[in-house]
């Protein structure tokens, strides 16, 4: 077949993996004209239930919301999502208080449950000619020969494709697969953090038991548990502890029972509004947190990785989804104008891989910021400054947090500004204790000297 200007020789491709990226990236192809099928290994969540693995609810920022802009499904999703305006710090000693995300209403980001936005994605895309074959889990593929075997409810079945899209996750079977046929240099860097799941349901009166307009935190220093809202009133809660070492840990905080001392002592404030802790505890597993490394994302013209598939991060900059919902507005465009699938896997992974490793370096950061700065005065004070400073140059001086959440800057262009801005900021609160003991004069003059005039991503 002969090829389109400006588009890949053969416009079919076949996306394995039908969650978040695979659904959003079958519906940017198959708007595009692209003939698109979708494998995925789990039954239809759309008639058996959402069957995920990780339950954390998603923070939608304006990465994602612009991802899915371009899809049309923006309106859908919004339904669904509760606003979160900024952290709802709970420190042990004192009260309770919100440190807003940005500046007003438009600065803010969005909890979604990960199966409702996955199910009016699937829609969407089946909506445009997306065919959507369910149970059916990739076993081996045959490059040379373009032929994918999967297993479909104990059966072998074989699908020949043009071109091969890996959206199936941190465990991809695709990159295995491709890990045979090209170093990849796969690595990957676990946290001896760990996570369980537990619930604040709703009140007696079927509303929120706390605010919910926000992300709520409670650090305490090596560990902390924040909650996410749910558009069905309830909370979903995560604690995150080191694994193993000295309590509290996972392996000292081992049963319910140690559980509900854990919180009596240390989140006792949750305990009214927990109430299946102790079930809640036992029943949910141990999850693990890891950063995926790889040198190369693509084979040629046959396959390429996307999400976490080629870059697992840690949760804690709410950026996974928004990253590779990113992507697959990055690699629906590069399909478009590049010559040939080679050339369009290329320039995808040449464009998105610094970004990526920036918001993996972020995401690590920011694990340190959540469970232990956040109720720091230093910190605190450096926020004020942080805002003080936007205020006094919109222009050059960006807070880290607004660059990634309500921007779409390059990560790798926001990690920069962001160390050249702390930089500024530790200097000019360098023993002080309030904004008042500022020296203004230096800190405009540092901001001038140092940063750039800052323009976002055009739409």
């Amino acid at each position: 077949m002969p090829a389109e200007a400006g588009a890949a020789p053969q416009r079919d491709i076949t996306i394995v993996g039908g969650g978040l990226a695979g659904a959003l990236m079958a519906i940017l192809l198959a708007q595009r004209g692209w003939s698109v099928d979708v494998f995925e290994r789990r039954g239809d969540p759309r008639v058996e239930g959402y069957a995920g693995g990780r339950s954390i609810n998603l923070a939608l920022a304006e990465r994602g919301l612009h991802a899915l802009r371009q899809a049309g499904a923006d309106g859908a999703v919004l339904q669904q999502a509760v606003m979160m305006r900024g952290r709802f710090v709970h420190p042990l000693h004192g009260a309770p208080n919100l440190q807003p995300y940005g500046r007003d209403d438009s600065e803010v980001i969005w909890s979604i449950n990960r199966g409702e936005l996955n199910i009016v994605l699937l829609d969407i895309a089946e909506s445009h000619g997306a065919r959507l074959h369910f149970d059916h889990a990739l076993e081996r593929v045959e490059f040379d020969a373009k032929l994918a075997t999967y297993r479909n409810h104990g059966l072998e079945v074989a699908h020949p494709f043009n071109a091969l899209v890996g959206a199936d996750g941190a465990g991809s079977t695709l990159r295995g697969q491709m890990a045979a046929h090209v170093d990849l240099a796969e690595r990957t860097e676990w946290l001896d953090h760990g996570y369980k799941e537990l619930e604040i349901p709703p009140d007696a009166r079927g509303g929120f038991r706390i605010e919910p307009n926000a992300l709520h935190i409670w650090p305490r220093g090596h560990y902390m548990c924040i909650a996410l809202p749910n558009d069905e009133r309830t909370f979903t809660v995560t604690l995150f502890m080191p694994k193993d070492g000295p309590h509290p840990s996972f392996a000292t905080v081992d049963d319910a029972e140690a559980a509900q001392a854990l919180f009596e002592r240390q989140f006792p404030d949750t305990l009214p509004l927990i109430p299946d802790l102790r079930r809640d505890y036992e029943r949910n597993p141990v999850g693990s947190l890891g950063t995926l490394y790889l040198d190369r994302w693509h084979l040629d013209g046959r396959a390429v990785l996307l999400g976490d598939a080629a870059h697992a991060m840690v949760p804690f900059h709410g950026q996974g989804m928004n990253c590779a919902f990113e992507d697959c507005v990055a690699l629906a465009g590069n399909l478009q104008r590049e010559p040939s699938l080679a050339d369009a896997f290329a320039a995808f992974e040449a464009g998105r891989k610094p970004d990526a490793e920036a918001i993996q370096h972020m995401a690590l950061e920011n694990y340190i910021e959540m469970r232990d700065l956040v109720d720091d005065p230093g910190f605190l004070l450096q926020r004020q400054l942080e805002l003080a400073l936007q205020q006094r140059h919109p222009d050059r001086f960006v807070p880290h947090y607004a660059m990634v959440s309500f921007m779409r800057i390059p990560y790798s262009q926001a990690l920069r500004r962001s160390e050249l801005q702390r930089d500024i900021l530790v200097a000019a609160t360098r023993g002080i204790t309030s904004l008042e003991d500022v020296d203004w004069q230096r800190a405009d003059a540092a901001v001038l000297a140092t940063l750039e005039p800052l323009e976002d991503s055009p739409a």
